[in-house]
């Protein structure tokens, strides 16, 4: 009995159904001995031999069952017998010739296809034939013709024959090693089967290959064409080998049943038969796929992408499933990898745009499995090359998406699941997993195009992914260019506490208002949330950048309170400019400080110290607070002299370096200190008061150092006569005899020594006391000669490059006035006429000599080409 149905637990896809066409009644009525040699089919028309010489002709037509099926209907239009009472063992369509080629009793006879009448042919008679072959690949280039090879009865040869609508014609003869039990044909190449081993022999050029060994007597050899220069053939061990023109096997074996009787290729697939059953293998790994139980099947053969499968009784053809539906039950089985091979193999008998389609879904749908699975670095990769509509993926985690988004599930559906929760079962870990995966694979696809068009989902579902996981990426999302939707993002900020990242939220969004008030209740603690330590200085920072002024007023008094320090760089980061848009008057910022006293110190010395603001009141009140601070210090008792240190030193550089506060203003504060000596001394040196500040440098601070170090800071700016004059005054100071402490004798000589370059030496030796010895001011005197010798060796160099370049002048100005300049008594000048009493002139453009007097009473300026000649000249008198 016949059974066509899959055996449970083999078969790993459904590759093809076995369908019948020809029952056991229409092909032998009633006979019981009859059986079906060979088959033949061409188009709708299909042909069988059977063992009691008859050819029977049967139409098939093809048509789909209520239940979506293929089936078919088959009507029996002639049978025909032979006369010759052997079996028919072979049949071969000429359908160009409308002949049907048939082998019986070792004969080769050409019949009608309509009518099955024997059809007279002249030329060639083919008898003794065991086997014979059509050549599907022809090389003679006539239509109207059948190339087949035949081969004859012990005879070591292949014939190759042509055949014509009225006559059979042999090309050629070729000899082989041994009788051939079976052969296939490709263009000039020749497969045999011999009696011991395969080869590949080419009758156009004689070359011949090997294969591999093979025992005809074993087992009936497989010599199959499977497309163009290729075949399929039985090897040893139970393999089906490939084999190219070449000899070279370019796929890898089919590991089949040692006990194959026939086998084809339906790509992607080999079928193969074997005594009870039919087996399917994949070309693309290999596998096996598919297996039916088949009992008393002999017959398998492929006629134009149609398998046909026959017993000794009845036909059935093999009827492949759509890929598509192949694909999907293995994706269905979560056979990733074979669908995927699958989809590829199957771009050859799809339509590009048809196909592109599926590929992309077919990824997708290979990408949930994977994701399903955990294995979320192929599921990345399927979903990119899949370009999946990454929402799809974002739908599966609740609440991610934004409430205004229109996204709905692709139809059909590319998984089943439902959402995460369906997916993990509630187990926490792999939640935690998923997030992670989505989080970086959504980082990866709003970086490229894929986001395009959507960017509100992608962007949101991030940020509650960041919230909800603590990811440290939340704020770099916030603080850069993002399309979250306020609306959704807000409440899931709040909701896991995110109040600082909300805050960056409001401002992106142009809320600064809304963004300051959040982030001032953390500072003060009405909300909580560490993301930032140092948020108080991150708000300051904030406003000073501030373009609202009226949001930078409103919250700088709680800054300042807050710290003052800090709080001031509100204004001390602004630009100071007035003409720039959002910022502030220097003059509104300092009247607002008032209140502020450290603050507005600390604004002041920006505007003055770093600014270089050049304004008279800034620096004034800026001397005034120093000032104060220092007289403060001094009247306070807990005061340290660090401290005092420290202030004083910052008065006396301001007082130093400005020069736009208002001398006076200091002086008043600070002359009835007697502490502040020295800077009383700056401020007299600032109002050109030298003899004061000297005085209270040299007898009231007895500090000789202080007293030079002056001279050098108030000549500093000026030239080298007045820093003269004022180290001279300096020592006519400790030379005074008048003064309380008299002659201050090594204050004044430590002066000279160390700055003889200085001082005038004749004017020194002129004031010194007489009875000073020389050896005590030798460093004085030697130093002021050496500077006189060398100023008089400067000065001799200076006169020499003067004359010489006077010389070179004059070298030049002759060399442009071209010669000597002739004049005499009897030459008159051309602008007055008169001649000449003298040798000197001047001369006009082109020589002409005139008086210089005449030159010099003219009204416009001398030409600069006009030449004043005299005695060095060359003036000639003549």
């Amino acid at each position: 009995m016949l059974s066509y149905t899959n055996v449970g637990g083999i078969m790993s896809v459904k590759a093809f159904e076995l369908v019948p066409a020809v029952e056991r009644e229409q092909v032998m009525g009633e006979k019981v001995r009859i059986n079906i040699e060979c088959i033949e089919c061409c188009g709708k028309h299909l042909y069988l031999g059977t063992n009691d010489c008859f050819i029977h002709h049967f139409l098939l037509e093809e048509h789909t069952t209520a239940k979506g099926k293929l089936a078919y209907n088959v009507q029996k239009l002639l049978h025909k017998y032979l006369g010759l009472k052997k079996p028919v063992a072979e049949l071969k369509a000429a359908s160009a010739l409308e002949r049907l080629i048939v082998l019986c009793d070792s004969n080769i006879t050409v019949v009608d296809m309509v009518t099955l009448e024997p059809v007279p042919t002249g030329g060639t008679k083919l008898k003794g034939v065991t086997a014979f072959c059509i050549n599907e690949n022809p090389v003679t280039g006539d239509a109207f013709c059948v190339e087949m090879a035949v081969v004859l009865a012990r005879r070591r040869a292949v014939q190759i024959c042509t055949v014509h609508e009225d006559r059979v014609q042999m090309l050629k003869e070729v000899t082989t090693p041994e009788q051939p039990c079976a052969l296939s044909l490709d263009g000039y190449n020749i497969c045999l089967a011999l009696s011991t081993q395969y080869m590949i022999l080419n009758y156009s050029t004689g070359a011949s290959q090997d294969l591999f060994p093979y025992d005809c007597e074993e087992r009936k050899p497989i010599v199959k064409r499977i497309g163009r220069e290729e075949f399929l053939l039985a090897g040893p061990g139970g393999l089906g080998m490939f084999a190219n023109a070449e000899g070279i096997s370019q796929r890898a074996p089919v590991s089949w049943s040692e006990s194959v009787i026939a086998a084809t290729v339906c790509f992607p697939y080999v079928v193969a038969l074997d005594e009870g059953f039919v087996t399917v293998h994949s070309m693309l790994d290999q596998q096996l796929k598919q297996t039916l139980s088949f009992r008393d099947g002999h017959l398998l053969q492929d006629f134009e992408g149609k398998v046909v499968l026959a017993s000794s009784k009845a036909v059935y053809i093999l009827v492949p499933l759509p890929l598509e539906r192949q694909i999907q039950d293995l994706l269905e089985g979560h056979r990733v990898e074979e669908a995927l091979t699958l989809t590829e193999a199957a771009q050859r008998n799809i339509p590009k745009e048809k196909y592109q389609i599926l590929h992309k879904r077919i990824l997708q749908q290979a990408g949930f499995i994977q994701f399903g699975q955990l294995q979320f670095l192929e599921a990345k990769e399927h979903f990119r090359k899949g370009q999946l509509d990454v929402r799809e993926l974002i739908s599966l985690y609740p609440l991610l998406l934004p409430a205004s988004s229109s996204f709905t599930r692709c139809h059909p559906p590319l998984h089943e699941f439902a959402d995460l929760n369906h997916l993990t079962q509630g187990d926490q870990e792999k939640v935690q997993r998923f997030k992670h995966f989505l989080i970086s694979y959504l980082h990866e696809v709003r970086s490229s195009d894929s986001a395009n068009g959507f960017r509100e989902d992608v962007d949101t579902a991030l940020l509650k992914l960041y919230a909800e996981t603590g990811h440290e990426s939340l704020l770099d999302l916030l603080a850069s260019d993002n399309a979250c939707v306020l609306a959704d993002s807000a409440p899931w900020l709040e909701k896991h506490h995110k109040y600082f990242a909300l805050g960056l939220l409001y401002h992106y969004n142009g809320q600064d208002s809304a963004a300051l008030q959040m982030w001032v209740k953390i500072v003060n603690g009405d909300l909580q949330d560490s993301t930032r330590p140092d948020l108080f200085e991150y708000v300051v920072d904030f406003l000073s950048f501030c373009s609202n002024l009226d949001l930078v007023w409103r919250h700088a008094d709680w800054a300042l309170q807050k710290d003052q320090k800090v709080g001031v760089q509100i204004f001390t980061k602004r630009f100071t400019s007035e003409e720039k848009t959002g910022q502030l008057n220097p003059d509104d910022v300092i009247t607002y400080l008032q209140k502020h006293s450290q603050a507005l110190l600390l604004y002041l010395e920006h505007l003055v110290l770093e600014k270089r603001l050049q304004k008279e009141k800034c620096h004034t009140h800026l001397a005034v607070l120093y000032a104060d601070r220092v007289l403060g210090l001094i009247s306070r008792p807990s005061a340290t002299d660090d401290q005092l240190s420290a202030a004083r030193q910052k008065l006396q550089q301001l007082l130093k370096e400005s020069n736009l506060y208002r001398c006076h203003l200091l002086v008043g504060k600070v002359q009835d200190s007697e502490l502040l000596l020295l800077e009383r001394a700056t401020l007299h040196g600032k109002l050109e008061e030298h003899d004061k500040a000297l005085h209270i440098l040299v007898h009231q601070l007895k500090d000789s150092a202080a007293a030079e170090e002056y001279c050098s800071w108030a000549s500093a700016s000026h030239d080298q006569f007045y820093r003269q004059n004022l180290f001279h005054q300096l020592l006519s100071v400790y030379l005074d005899p008048d003064v309380p402490g008299g002659v201050q004798t090594v204050a004044a000589v430590d002066l000279l020594n160390r700055n003889a370059d200085v001082f005038d030496a004749v004017h020194v030796l002129k004031i010194l006391p007489e009875e000073w010895s020389l050896p005590l001011l030798r460093p004085f005197l030697c130093g002021a000669l050496r500077a006189s010798v060398h100023a008089r060796c400067t000065s001799q160099v200076a006169v020499g490059l003067a004359r010489a370049q006077n010389l070179q002048l004059q070298h030049d100005r002759l060399k442009y006035r071209g010669g000597p300049i002739l004049v005499s008594e009897k030459k008159g000048c051309q602008l007055c006429h008169n001649t000449f009493s003298e040798p000197d002139c001047a001369c006009l453009p082109g020589g002409t000599p005139v008086h210089i007097h005449c030159v010099n009473s003219r009204s416009e300026p001398t030409p600069e080409h006009l030449v004043r000649p005299g005695p060095a000249n060359e003036c000639v008198d003549v």
